[in-house]
């Protein structure tokens, strides 16, 4: 059996409680296993007394999942080109616990089978489907890039983010490609596709591993503000690079990146933008972001007072580590204006603080 990881999300919106709830089993290419598993969890649930039909599932002459198929109520309408095409009227009158539906990116041409599954939802049954995440529109442009194929079956992110579980179902490019090579994998459309080699299926198991993980991101997140946690929990860590608004900082970019790349962390970094920011202090802020962004590092600027931005910006992004320059300021300043370091010590007890000294080629505003 494939390795299996899975995240859930509550539903959100105001009539999130009527309608059904949608669990997607994902898989990175086809072979993985994504229908066994979704039927196997239709056995489960049935066992349990829930009242589980067939949407649209292709066998494709898989003998296992024929063999699957066994117990289970269909009502799907097959085309004049044999393509199972959801009823979703039938569904409906029918009124099942859960509808299974595979392959969630599925068109004739005319119905798209993720919108015919929103109309299910809509009416209050449950969906399992099945889909890969090389599907997923925001990532068409990538996936071509990586596969040479453009994808002409796309699905809405909005449907993958507001699935109320996403199960991963993996395994090795190397044993699904023993897969392949056994004539165990039946891929739609005929012959297996060119870009079915190691490295290319490595790079789609990666994109689909951090797809599911950043789900789970956000259902951390979501549970420590629900639970009002403040304590950042080192599920992974998270480097928060502050910029200065006096001073480049490029030295401090390079750090806080060679910081996030040694403890393989995400890395963000941040401006809190004063009101009265003059003409240099926005050309040494966008300098600093363009090295950023050279560099892989997201940026986001905030408005309002430094340490009160940085310090609600840490906390509610579960942030590990801080990254700072040395204060410029003079003793007497420090006396007059106060030291954001020393507030942001005081406030931030559970994230480490890393002070960078100050490069003396860096340009002083």
């Amino acid at each position: 059996m494939p390795d299996k990881t899975s995240s859930s999300t509550a539903p959100t919106g105001a009539t999130a409680a009527e309608r059904g709830k949608h669990k997607i089993f994902l898989g990175y290419a086809p072979g993985v296993g994504k229908t066994f598993a979704m039927l196997d969890e239709a056995h489960r649930r049935k066992s349990r007394g829930q009242d589980i039909v067939i949407g649209a599932i292709e066998v494709r002459g898989r003998k296992a999942i024929e063999e699957q198929l066994d117990g289970f109520e269909s009502i799907p309408t097959i085309d004049e080109s044999g393509f199972p095409v959801l009823d979703v009227d039938k569904l409906i009158a029918r009124r099942p616990d859960s509808v299974l539906v595979d392959r969630l990116q599925a068109s004739d041409g005319q119905r798209a089978r993720w919108a015919e599954v929103e109309r299910i939802l809509d009416a209050g049954i449950n969906v399992i489907s099945t889909m890969d995440v090389r599907h997923l529109e925001s990532l068409h442009d990538s996936v071509k890039d990586i596969t040479g194929v453009r994808v002409e079956e796309t699905i809405p992110d909005r449907i993958f983010r507001e699935a109320e579980e996403v199960e991963m179902v993996d395994l090795t490019s190397r044993a699904l490609l023993n897969r392949v090579e056994r004539g165990d994998v039946q891929v739609s459309g005929g012959a297996t596709p060119a870009w079915f080699t190691e490295g290319i299926l490595s790079a789609l198991r990666e994109i689909a591993l951090r797809e599911v993980a950043g789900r789970i991101d956000h259902d951390v997140e979501q549970f420590r503000k629900g639970a009002k946690i403040e304590k950042p929990w080192a599920t992974r860590d998270k480097v928060m690079i502050c910029l200065s608004p006096t001073r480049a900082s490029l030295r401090l970019v390079r750090k806080g990146w060679r910081l996030s790349q040694r403890t393989h962390a995400d890395g963000v970094v941040v401006f809190v933008e004063d009101k009265g920011a003059d003409a240099q202090t926005k050309k040494l802020i966008r300098d600093d972001f363009i090295l950023a962004e050279r560099l892989g590092i997201p940026t986001v600027t905030l408005r309002g007072n430094a340490t009160e931005e940085i310090v609600r910006y840490a906390r509610e992004n579960n942030v590990t580590q801080l990254v700072v320059g040395h204060s410029s300021r003079s003793r007497m300043g420090e006396i007059m204006k106060g030291s954001i370091i020393s507030d942001l010590v005081k406030q931030l007890r559970t994230i480490d603080i890393l002070v960078v000294a100050l490069d003396p080629d860096d340009k002083e505003k």
